[in-house]
């Protein structure tokens, strides 16, 4: 089964989205072919972004999502790293990667190092797609 970090974003397109790339991953992880990892922090975050009001999206919406991730997914404890990154507040999706061996898929793949383990949306999907 492949491990995957989601970043917000994925999360924040996928209900925006309903039928893109990301919500398609959404689909992955709740037909359990996608193990999601993170930790406490992340679970923080989706919860305060998803919320807000300008997004719009409901609570049930919200909740739902959120514990369906909590409950397929992988909670873990991971090593901060000493890598550098642009944006300190992604470093947490970026060491639950690493700590995991999973891929992290955002939308934001410039604020992270160049490795083929981050990558966006459509491109996890091909390379999922193509695996044997």
């Amino acid at each position: 089964m492949t491990k995957a970090v989601l970043d917000t974003n994925v999360l924040v397109s996928a209900l925006w989205t309903p039928a893109g790339n990301a919500a398609a991953i959404v689909g992955l992880v709740l037909s359990d072919r996608i193990v999601p990892c993170f930790d406490c922090r992340i679970l923080d975050e989706y919860l305060a972004v998803l919320s807000q009001p300008r997004l719009a999206f409901s609570a049930g919406q919200v909740d739902r999502l959120l514990n369906e991730i909590a409950e397929r997914g992988l909670l873990v404890t991971p090593l901060p790293s000493k890598i550098a990154l642009p944006d300190e507040s992604d470093r947490k999706f970026y060491d639950v990667a690493k700590f995991c061996g999973a891929c992290l898929i955002t939308g934001n793949a410039r604020h992270y190092p160049d490795d083929p383990d981050i990558t966006n949306p459509a491109r996890f999907l091909e390379k999922l797609n193509a695996a044997p």
